[in-house]
């Protein structure tokens, strides 16, 4: 392919850029790889390579080690709000939300989120550890204590509705508000950045939070640790 004046690398670039902007690649499709690129253009695998670095900078396309280039989805808008629920604040956006649990696990309160929940120093707890992803693309770790007093059957449930609001509600918890969120900035740990699949050199939100129910008793420690480039919070009064 030739354009007097321009990069080859550039114009394949452009070609890419136009496909994407034009749907013909939607948000999360996998992009060709170099040597197809290579194959496809009559380039080498150098210069298909630049051509990706290139919308990579961009923030147009995102590469996993191992799986490959996607096209990146738009930033998601984050709303924190008295009621604040993963899947309505992704549906808002016309976008599909799902979940997977990564992990359960049963432990001893440690002092900042006993505080936090009102509980004694090593009162059981149970943890559920999730992705939240928005149209296939993984956004948010979320850790969701819960005291096993109260939730001892939140891990059954969970696994039958797939919603930590559904699990709650099953167990009498109709409603529930969110009482406090903080927020720093930081990078990833490997496991982070390998779970969200994104690079270890890109920041992560973290939101720190608590859930209480609709008499003011905390229900739920949560700390979700969420996509820099992916998604920005907004902060709703």
């Amino acid at each position: 392919m030739e354009q007097e004046g321009i990069a080859v690398w550039r114009q394949i670039e452009q070609t890419i850029l136009g496909e994407i902007e034009g749907k013909h690649l939607p948000p999360g499709a996998r992009l060709p790889s170099e040597h197809e690129l290579a194959e496809r253009f009559g380039v080498n695998r150098h210069t298909a390579r630049h051509a990706l670095q290139a919308l990579s900078e961009r923030g147009v396309i995102r590469t996993e080690k191992g799986r490959g280039s996607f096209v990146e989805s738009p930033m998601v808008d984050y709303r924190i709000a008295p009621r604040t629920r993963f899947s309505e604040n992704i549906a808002s956006h016309s976008r599909t939300p799902s979940g997977e649990l990564v992990r359960s696990q049963e432990l001893p309160a440690d002092a900042m989120i006993a505080d936090a929940m009102g509980l004694t120093p090593g009162a059981p707890l149970i943890l559920l550890e999730t992705m939240g992803i928005a149209d296939g693309q993984r956004i948010s770790l979320g850790a969701h204590y819960f005291a096993k007093a109260r939730f001892a059957k939140i891990l059954s449930h969970y696994k039958r509705l797939g919603s930590i609001t559904k699990a709650l509600a099953k167990m009498g918890v109709g409603d529930y508000l969110r009482k406090t969120t903080r927020i720093s900035v930081r990078m990833p740990d490997k496991r982070e950045a390998r779970l969200l699949r994104q690079p270890a050199n890109e920041p992560v939100l973290i939101v720190e939070s608590v859930n209480v129910d609709t008499q003011g008793q905390p229900i739920e420690y949560g700390v979700a640790c969420m996509s820099g480039a992916r998604t920005q919070l907004v902060i709703d009064f």
